[in-house]
Parts: structure tokens; C-alpha cells; sequence
């Protein structure tokens, strides 16, 4: 291959449209904007969310409550789902290569619903307390991390 056999693939590259170039081009005369009015006009149109004077909805919907930005998004596990795990270190790589967990998040929560008789010992951000008896009760640890 040399560099003057260099191309594009086929399809990949456009010409760009040449509006108000006659009619023959199909965009002649007043260039896809139609005739007159706001959207006609150089520098025309409206900002975005603005729906003719009406009030805009989102003016028009009631906002309520609070959403703290900074709050911590805890991945939940019950020790039942400990169980069925079948490593023996349990810490959010691991349960998210096993598919016990879909996703990371701000860290691991470990909850005590359900029951554990295996030994599995647990890395997570915070235990319930019930959890954490659980997992010991069993033989395995719980450590925070």
C-alpha cells in the first residue's frame, strides 16, 4: 500500500449540503427554511425549553425534596447471596466476576438477610449488624474496608 492509495471507506465521507444553489439542487431559493417567520431569520429561533410563551414544563412541574449530591451509592449483598457464593474472599471484584453483584458503586453493604454456613471471609465498605454475626457465627470474618 502506498500513500497516494489511501481512501476513505465508501460511504463514509459526505459532501456538505450547498443550500440556496437554485432549484435544481432541491434546497434553492429559501434553503430548507421555508417562507418568513422566526426560524427564517438570520439568528432566528428560539433557546431550549421555550414553548411559545406558554410556561415552559419545566417552570410548570413541582420540584420537591432533596438530593444529596454527596451521599455514598452502597452496593447491597445479603449473606444469603454470600452463600451461593463459591470463593472464599468475598470483595467486590470478586462478586462482580461471580455475577452476585451487577454493579460496583460507591462500595459494598453487607446485609443480614437469609442465612451463611460456610466460611467466607468479607471486604466490604460497611456490615449490618445482624450480618456481621451471621458471617462469624459461620466461621468467617467480616473486615471493613
Amino acid at each position: 500500500m502506498k500513500l497516494n492509495e489511501l481512501a476513505p471507506a465508501p460511504g463514509s465521507k459526505t459532501e456538505a449540503k450547498r443550500k440556496g444553489r437554485g432549484p435544481g439542487t432541491g434546497n434553492g431559493k429559501t434553503g430548507g427554511k421555508g417562507h418568513k417567520g422566526q426560524n427564517a431569520r438570520s439568528g432566528g429561533g428560539v433557546r431550549r425549553g421555550f414553548e411559545g410563551g406558554q410556561m415552559p414544563i419545566t417552570r410548570r412541574l413541582p420540584k420537591r425534596g432533596f438530593h444529596n449530591h454527596f451521599a455514598k451509592d452502597y452496593v447491597t449483598v445479603n449473606v444469603s447471596d454470600l452463600e451461593r457464593f463459591t470463593g472464599k474472599e468475598a470483595t467486590v471484584e470478586s462478586l462482580l466476576e461471580a455475577g452476585v453483584i451487577s454493579r460496583s458503586g460507591d462500595g459494598l453493604k453487607v446485609l443480614g438477610n437469609g442465612e451463611i454456613k460456610k466460611a467466607v471471609s468479607v471486604k466490604a465498605a460497611k456490615f449490618t449488624a445482624t450480618a456481621k454475626e451471621k458471617i462469624e457465627a459461620a466461621g468467617g470474618k467480616a473486615e471493613v474496608i
